[in-house]
């Protein structure tokens, strides 16, 4: 067993995983070759929020890596359905195609077996699918592998890349006694109703909350219920951070048409259980965007940036240059970042919207990955379980 996996789980404060899935030394999140976006899809009826979020995958440096040496088909030897050996020819395919478009057949086909609920020919939500999807890899990856700890689960290519912690810690006011309980989360859905950035919905979603009345807590050392405080913050920080920002009302169908600014270089220590320390900083990658008024209309599309740094507008069988001041302006529905300690050598931030200490971190960065491009984490729970606008249904436009 890497002990090297076990001692990160133990300065966090967790339990050690039994096992490593995969080891986390193979996860590269640089891309290992430059080139200009790729093919778009084809939209066979209703299915631009599959486009859209396929597109955000493919573009997510550590997994197409990973997806594109083929290592996972050469040794997987699960029977039936398999996310992880359907994602894999995809990804090749969009990457390496000399075609304008293509149909993601692969994925139509397995569609069903992706979530219960979908149907093809139905608009779905984006998020549900984007948590389905991702879900269903990390599936594949665990195979036979079901009865793990929750820590050794964590350990799988699709866990170390999406995958993180949040502690939820609980404070009783009579005792002070201090609970301590972790979560493991693959997205962080953020409520935007008082928030007009990311950064202040981030802040909303660690601020203590507080607990009395019928919704008092149950004091193990107190042995009664009273009042108390629980906070969420972030334990284990995610290569990937995937963020949905909550537009839909589940009970209304109605749309947060607002604008939330959201930055390209993102600092997530302020929101971390340990907020003292160097920044963590996160580079955008790609957004996933929904127009229209309301969950049972619109239609969805995306922006990612590519392996040659350059951003590009994808929507559907359409892919077409674009520049970072519009990707910054969008009514965004899923942001994607990636941990700015791999960026490429040479990369800076550009965006007016980074912290004041992003150059000094950067170039931190910069000199640290001189040295190996490689890096060293199954559903939600508990507050991060929310899927936003499930099975919403919606309309081409």
């Amino acid at each position: 067993m890497a002990t090297a996996g076990n001692d990160s789980f133990i300065a966090q404060g967790m339990t050690p995983p039994q096992r490593i899935l995969f080891p986390p030394e193979k996860i590269c999140m640089v891309w290992q070759q430059r080139q200009s976006a790729g093919a778009g899809l084809r939209n066979v009826g209703n299915t631009c929020f599959l486009n859209a979020v396929l597109q955000c995958l493919t573009y997510t440096p550590p997994l197409a890596n990973y997806l594109l040496s083929r290592e996972h088909s050469q040794a997987c030897r699960q029977q039936g359905f398999c996310m992880m050996c359907i994602m894999e020819p995809h990804v090749n395919k969009v990457l390496r195609s000399s075609v304008s478009a293509i149909l993601p057949l692969a994925v139509l086909r397995g569609f069903r077996f992706i979530g219960e609920h979908f149907q093809l020919g139905r608009e779905e939500d984006a998020h549900d699918f984007l948590c389905c999807t991702v879900n269903a890899m990390q599936r594949a990856c665990l195979g036979a592998s079901n009865d793990l700890d929750i820590s050794s689960q964590s350990t799988t290519i699709v866990h170390q890349i999406f995958g993180g912690f949040l502690r939820s810690r609980v404070i009783c006011f009579s005792c002070k006694a201090i609970s301590d309980s972790y979560e493991a989360f693959l997205d962080v859905p953020l409520d935007i109703k008082a928030a007009s950035s990311l950064p202040a919905a981030l802040e909303d979603f660690v601020t203590p909350e507080h607990l009395d009345g019928e919704n008092c807590f149950q004091c193990s050392k107190c042995e009664k219920n009273v009042a108390a405080t629980k906070r969420f913050t972030v334990h284990c920080a995610p290569k990937v951070l995937t963020v949905c920002l909550k537009r839909f009302d589940c009970f209304t169908a109605g749309k947060i048409s607002k604008v939330v600014e959201y930055p390209e270089y993102l600092d997530l220590r302020p929101y971390m259980s340990q907020a003292d320390g160097e920044p963590l900083l996160y580079s955008l990658y790609a957004v996933l965007v929904h127009s229209g008024v309301s969950c049972h209309g619109g239609h969805y599309f995306c922006y990612t940036k590519a392996s040659n740094g350059l951003w590009y507008r994808m929507d559907d069988e359409s892919v077409q240059l674009r520049s970072i001041d519009t990707v910054l302006r969008q009514q965004a529905y899923l942001l994607f970042y990636a941990r700015c300690s791999d960026l490429r050598i040479g990369e800076r931030p550009s965006s007016s919207l980074a912290p004041s200490h992003a150059p000094s971190f950067l170039s931190q960065c910069v000199a640290s990955s001189k040295q190996a491009g490689s890096v060293g984490p199954q559903g939600l729970t508990g507050r991060t379980k929310v899927t936003l606008g499930s099975r919403v249904r919606a309309s081409e436009e």
